[in-house]
């Protein structure tokens, strides 16, 4: 039944007045009240009682508390008792005993790991190595707490180069299982068996290695064992350790059994095909190989791509010294990489691993070694984020294994098509004298000439060197000569979608390309470029644009005149209620200068001030890129999209725009064929 507590003295109300006298629902201690809810009606007005001249004393209820202990003397714990206390935190559940097995496996130069379960590890774990064994005289001492053959003095906790080294794990584990230890050494005529109850040590049979056989966890302390939740949970978890470590050690073979089943089995491979086998194809499919050093630092592995995300973060996994770590430092460094090519709430998928000097990071800060503490951290993020940054940095051919080749000279052996829209529009019409030769792309490339909405010149101006723009090739001369298949992976542009969809083809088959989307991240990768370099140009209109503000605005422009500079705007109050727009980015210029004004008001006064360029720099820049992008329904010709194109394969991060989202997708040519059931 639900109660109230109310901190109350022993009364009993009638009306407004309150006496000092035991009601029949209270306790007769003074203290907390317990007020039912049936009686509400009795005691409504409790809370309003008049308490007189006096207030009476307030004490605790006896009865709501449990009674003080007893004094004892300060003595020593059993170590049976100290080491059950030590497995709280050690042995939180069968997962983590299952880590501190494996690690243990692994630091004994194990090759082959087999681990078997019964009840999701609660009835039984048992895990064989074929590592170098314990010597017989040595397993009692194996069992014994903090006993451990892996450091030896204070040099070698402060350069700990094993998985594990407190020696506490197996006598914890022992503590609150029934636990059989097995081994044998290259050298020894026969395997030893010890006892983790009795520590009686008896011969044994068994192969070069390891077996711990743990059965009955927290049999010896059943309230432990209430907190446990199913036995698929438990299962699900010691399955993740598993494909953690396996992850981070391909050379080493893993085979994982539950109730009798094989689960899992992983060969001895190399980190591309074990990420594969642990994390699907669907990850093998869409991930960029990753290897950078500096100075004592190496991060090597696979990054997912931004199209490859996942609504939840369990495909994460970041490995320190080959110790699978969930460290804040370093998800915050890769998070803030995937920060602008990230759409909503999606979490990126990679397998990471940092190598780096042991005596630069301590494992030794957390009971269950999955946090770490770097002696630089800064150096380490700044790294980390860096060579991320980096590899999500490559253009959309390099997400296909191909990288650009440098464009063609114009005074090359191979000449493009240049000049203004009516030279190409002349050079491009179909003629019966002069058939079109078709390229090694199998295409024949015609301008739509129907609803052209703005000129090429006009397109080329939205782009940050209009020189660099127009040198760019627009389409291959319709003459006898061939282009090299790799040299333009986006390939070029046969014709556009309801105004919203540019199709090319390149030599792998259809390309379909978001306009908006992919100009928008051209747009924002200009402008960061050029707010970096502190080389923002800025165009003066020559009729200052005017709109009524109100006071909010007026004031947000008069307070952060440096801030609206350096982003390369020029926006003074003419009058209380008006603001006038004299200059604007030159990358922005042919957006409407009012909408500009507003939108970057608005995110200043937002995002705090002077803390914009800082903070929230690049929220900014995408907001501005998103306004001044081409938008749908604008007809484009074939050289106005292909210059598109051509920009695209030039720009970093060029697969997404600004919000995450993909920017063109490959239809290949066995697609298309399973379309049409060709060759089937």
């Amino acid at each position: 039944m639900h109660t109230d507590f109310l901190l109350l003295n022993k009364v009993h109300l009638s009306g407004n007045n309150a006496t000092r006298k035991p009601g029949p629902f209270f306790p007769r201690c003074a203290g907390i009240i317990h007020y039912r809810r049936q009686h509400k009606g009795k005691f409504g007005n409790c809370l309003h009682a008049s308490w007189g001249q006096s207030r009476p004393r307030l004490r605790y209820n006896r009865g709501m508390n449990p009674p003080l202990s007893p004094i004892r003397a300060i003595q020593q714990l059993p170590d049976n008792l100290i080491s059950q206390i030590a497995a709280g935190e050690v042995v939180e559940r069968p997962s983590a005993v299952v880590k501190e097995l494996l690690e243990n496996a692994l630091d004994a130069g194990a090759t082959q790991v087999t681990v078997r379960l019964e009840q999701g590890g609660v009835k039984r774990i048992a895990i064989t190595d074929n590592g170098r064994g314990i010597a017989p005289e040595q397993l009692p001492l194996a069992l014994a707490r903090h006993a451990t053959s892996k450091i030896a003095s204070l040099h070698d906790l402060e350069n700990v180069a094993t998985l594990g080294f407190r020696g506490e794990a197996l006598a914890s584990i022992a503590s609150v299982s029934q636990l059989t230890l097995t081994s044998r050494t290259a050298d020894a005529g026969h395997a030893s068996e010890i006892d983790g109850s009795t520590l009686a040590v008896t011969p044994s049979s068994g192969a070069q290695g390891t077996t711990v056989d743990v059965q009955d966890l927290y049999f010896n302390t059943p309230a432990r064992r209430k907190f446990l939740k199913s036995d698929q949970t438990e299962f699900g978890h010691c399955a993740e350790v598993v494909r953690r470590i396996a992850l981070a050690r391909p050379d080493v073979s893993f085979s994982l059994t539950h109730n009798g089943k094989t689960v899992d089995h992983w060969n001895i491979t190399e980190i591309a095909k074990r990420s594969a086998s642990i994390l699907g194809n669907e990850f093998a499919n869409a991930r960029l190989a990753l290897d950078e050093a500096a100075g004592p630092l190496r991060l090597h592995g696979f990054v997912g791509l931004p199209t490859a995300s996942k609504a939840r973060a369990d495909a994460q996994y970041f490995y320190v010294n080959g110790r699978f770590v969930r460290d804040k430092l370093l998800v915050h460094a890769v998070r803030a990489a995937y920060q602008d090519v990230l759409h909503g709430d999606r979490y990126p998928s990679y397998v990471l691993g940092l190598d780096l000097d042991p005596a630069l990071v301590d494992v030794n800060v957390h009971p269950s070694k999955i946090e770490v503490r770097f002696r630089d951290s800064r150096a380490v993020h700044q790294f980390v984020f860096h060579a991320v940054s980096r590899a999500l940095a490559q253009t959309s051919a390099t997400s296909f294994g191909a990288t650009p080749a440098p464009l063609a000279s114009p005074s090359s052996g191979m000449p493009w098509i240049r000049g203004s829209q009516e030279h190409l529009q002349a050079i491009l019409q179909p003629s019966l004298q002069v058939p079109q030769q078709q390229t090694s792309f199998g295409a024949q490339f015609a301008p739509a000439t129907n609803g052209v909405a703005q000129s090429t010149a006009n397109y080329g101006a939205l782009f940050t060197d209009n020189e660099r723009a127009a040198s760019y090739p627009a389409t291959p001369q319709l003459a006898n000569q061939t282009l090299p298949s790799d040299d333009f992976p986006l390939g070029f542009a046969l014709a556009q979608l309801h105004g919203i969809y540019i199709l090319a083809q390149n030599t792998k088959g259809l390309v379909l390309v978001d306009m908006h989307a992919a100009h928008e991240r051209i747009l924002y990768e200009q402008l960061k470029g050029a707010l970096d370099e502190d080389a923002m140009q800025v165009q003066p209109l020559l009729i200052p644009v005017t709109f009524f503000a109100d006071a909010v605005e007026v004031g947000t422009a008069e307070e952060n005149q440096e801030t609206l500079q350096a982003l390369g705007f020029d926006i003074a109050a003419i009058s209380p209620t008006t603001l006038a727009v004299r200059s604007v980015p030159a990358l922005l210029k042919n957006a409407d200068a009012q909408t500009l004004a507003r939108d970057v008001l608005r995110d200043v006064r937002e995002f705090g001030g002077s803390r914009v360029l800082v903070e929230r720099r690049n929220e900014l820049l995408g907001t501005l890129a998103c306004h001044t992008a081409v938008r749908a329904n604008r007809s484009l010709t074939a050289p106005e999209m292909n210059a598109l194109l051509r920009q695209m394969e030039a720009t970093e991060r060029a697969d997404q725009c600004n919000h995450g989202r993909p920017t063109w997708s490959q239809l290949a040519l066995s697609d298309l064929d399973k379309l049409f059931l060709r060759g089937q």
